[in-house]
């Protein structure tokens, strides 16, 4: 799954702060308007508190901002990729919002898939599933949750803004888009309006 997104901003949208080489900047992707528009707000974290962007957040992450670096691919800052997103919103400094989590149990059953996450069993306490990342050996503890028909529709809709929906044409409507389910995921937890037998795996 490619993302394709806005770049990240120089300056606090609060406050209009220019960010410096180690700033802690939350990042906000948000659904706004009748027109279905796709924002992205980055926001010093000391502002991050009472930020409340008006529309859908389909997610929030806090990261480090490094400066563009001279001659770097400025078409590189506008790819996310499902594998780093998860690593962005399970680090353990990031908020663990219902929709974080909701979305990172769904990126780790996809990257299980595609072995970029080996599981490591459970954590002490029962309630997290430990994975390793193959490249960088760190270990993630993602929150256990329930495959309900629920959780596919409420991350079917975050996925449709993180990925995108194809414009209307005069006169029409847009389905919404298929959410591909990874193998592992039981038939039975799956509503049948969400689920595409034909549709290709999410990549």
């Amino acid at each position: 799954m490619e993302l394709h997104l806005q770049p990240l901003a120089t300056t606090c949208f609060v406050s209009g702060e220019a960010f410096f080489d180690g700033a802690r900047v939350a990042s906000y992707l948000v659904r706004v308007g009748a027109a279905m528009e796709i924002v992205r707000y980055d926001v010093l974290e000391p502002h991050a508190t009472d930020f409340r962007p008006e529309g859908f957040v389909a997610c929030r992450w806090v990261h480090v901002f490094k400066p563009r670096r001279a001659g770097e691919n400025p078409d590189k800052a506008l790819k996310l990729t499902a594998e780093n997103l998860f690593v962005a919103l399970a680090d353990p400094t990031t908020e663990p919002t219902p929709e974080n989590t909701r979305l990172v149990q769904f990126l780790a059953l996809m990257l299980e898939r595609k072995r970029i996450l080996k599981p490591r069993g459970r954590s002490a306490d029962g309630e997290r599933n430990r994975y390793e990342h193959a490249r960088t050996k760190a270990i993630f503890e993602v929150p256990v949750g329930e495959l309900t028909s629920e959780f596919f529709v409420a991350v079917q809709e975050q996925l449709s803004v993180l990925v995108g929906a194809p414009k209307p044409k005069a006169g029409t409507e847009v389905a919404p888009p298929v959410l591909a389910v990874p193998e592992s995921v039981p038939a039975e937890a799956i509503a049948p309006e969400t689920a595409d037998p034909t549709a290709a795996p999410v990549n």
